[in-house]
């Protein structure tokens, strides 16, 4: 798990004033380490074209131009003269040991985009967008000085922005590269050291990173248990009954010990496999609640009170979100919330907190989160999105492993199952929606067919091969 941030300035002004660390140095150590990645990945005497703007990000490409020049084929472009004292002193120190810009942009084997950082708000002129236009049709293997830029700091993008192959972030994570607007544009993302210990440069962040070791599957260590060990998780069938058994068959792939759709058809009428129990009421021995895929409106209102009337675990998705009763789930202890955005657009207006548009809130999703988990600190926030934004009690946790093989009918209510089956097993809520949802982007990762292709079936069937 990795610290997240808005902006790394005051990050580098400690490095100043407490470490005695300089501006020059940070920068000497950013360039070295993005041409240690060139060094590393291509070539000597590949071409590489370096297009820099007048701030301190062109000066980083400036600074990377004069560590390649004689081992690379360098050509440096300046989108804009440099302006900043850095990037005139970084040129002055290009220009002493004979390397030269030029004044001609052309593909390459490697383009660094250093024009502009996390400072830049707005739109670009019409030459800088035309220049970026332009370096988005070469062929070359394309990175990203910290951000591409046109990326904005709170992860909006400008009209025109670069589209990186790869992103080389200094210091540590920005929050923005994470945004679902930067997904198609910020490439592989690696954090550059700036001649100081991460865990010393960064301070504490409410924002965080997930990773693969974050995710804490349900292993079996107790040799003397039974079926009843590992929980037993409830899910409401309702109208669209199909979404709830996909969500049990999970569950029950997920090492809940039992799983048992609750609901009032005659069962006879449903197609349910064998492996799952089927019942009218909530077993007693119940664990966990599964409620939402699927529900419509099959429940009335007094056996949705009845359902809820216990202080279990409870995993809502879908239908619920545009149903009365979830001011009523929003008071309980034990809640993990899983909308996309069209149902978390509704919880919001719901709870009136915001009545915005699914365009606004995907503009301002950090921002919208933060405004909801604020106001319900004990309810676990999981927004579905292209990277998953999980939140809890003043933390914030992104899964940045999400892929478009999950964008099929389906493939949410399997996420419900499995953080149904982590509830009936004993996790915190908290410790469920993360678990959950990095084996569900798992799950989708070790898939090997056609990105199109993916079923919710195919996702049970590879939970045990976690």
């Amino acid at each position: 798990m990795h610290n997240l941030y808005d902006e790394v300035g005051t990050l580098d002004q400690r490095c100043y004033e407490e470490f005695g660390l300089t501006e020059d140095i940070l920068m000497e150590h950013a360039a070295e380490g993005i041409a240690h990645y060139i060094r590393t990945h291509f070539p000597k005497h590949s071409s590489v074209l370096i297009v820099t703007g007048s701030g301190n990000n062109g000066a980083d490409g400036i600074t990377l131009a004069r560590l390649l020049h004689t081992e690379y084929n360098i050509s440096l472009y300046f989108a804009k003269e440099p302006k900043s004292p850095m990037a005139q002193l970084q040129h002055k120190r290009t220009q002493k040991i004979g390397l030269n810009h030029t004044n001609t942009l052309h593909d390459a084997d490697v383009i660094v985009d250093a024009i502009v950082g996390t400072g830049f708000r707005g739109e670009f002129d019409k030459k800088i967008g035309a220049i970026i236009n332009t370096l988005n049709s070469f062929q070359a293997h394309k990175i990203a000085c910290d951000i591409p830029s046109g990326l904005h700091a709170d992860g909006t993008i400008a009209q025109e922005i670069f589209q990186a192959d790869t992103t080389l972030t200094m210091g540590s994570f920005k929050k923005s590269l994470f945004s679902d607007h930067a997904k198609d544009y910020v490439g592989d993302i690696q954090v550059i050291d700036l001649g100081i210990a991460r865990d010393i440069y960064e301070l504490p962040s409410s924002w965080h990173l997930l990773e693969q070791e974050d995710m804490q599957l349900p292993h079996r260590m107790q040799k003397n248990s039974h079926k009843g060990s590992y929980g037993h998780l409830a899910v409401a069938s309702g109208e669209k009954s199909g979404a709830s058994i996909i969500a049990s068959r999970a569950a029950l792939r997920f090492g809940a010990g039992l799983v048992t759709l609750v609901g009032y058809e005659n069962e006879h009428t449903l197609t349910i496999p064998s492996t799952l129990m089927y019942s009218h009421t909530l077993p007693k021995n119940t664990t966990a609640i599964a409620l939402g895929m699927g529900l419509g409106y099959e429940f009335s209102d007094a056996e949705l009170n009845m359902l809820l009337d216990n202080t279990l675990p409870i995993i809502a998705d879908a239908d619920i979100f545009h149903m009365e009763i979830i001011k009523q789930i929003l008071t309980r202890d034990k809640v993990v919330l899983t909308p996309h955005p069209k149902e978390f657009v509704s919880l919001l207006k719901a709870t009136s907190l915001a009545d915005i548009s699914v365009e606004e809130l995907q503009s301002k999703r950090f921002y919208y989160v933060e405004l909801f988990s604020k106001q319900y600190p004990n309810v676990v926030l999981l927004l579905k999105g292209a990277n998953v934004i999980i939140a809890c009690g003043g933390k914030y946790f992104i899964n940045p492993y999400g892929s478009t093989k999950l964008a099929k009918g389906g493939s949410g209510d399997v996420l419900s199952g499995l953080i149904g089956a982590l509830l009936a097993q004993g996790y915190t809520p908290k410790d469920a929606a993360i678990t959950a949802s990095l084996s569900h982007t798992q799950l989708a990762q070790n898939y090997t067919g056609a990105d199109f292709s993916l079923t919710p079936d195919d996702l049970i069937e590879g939970i045990g091969k976690l």
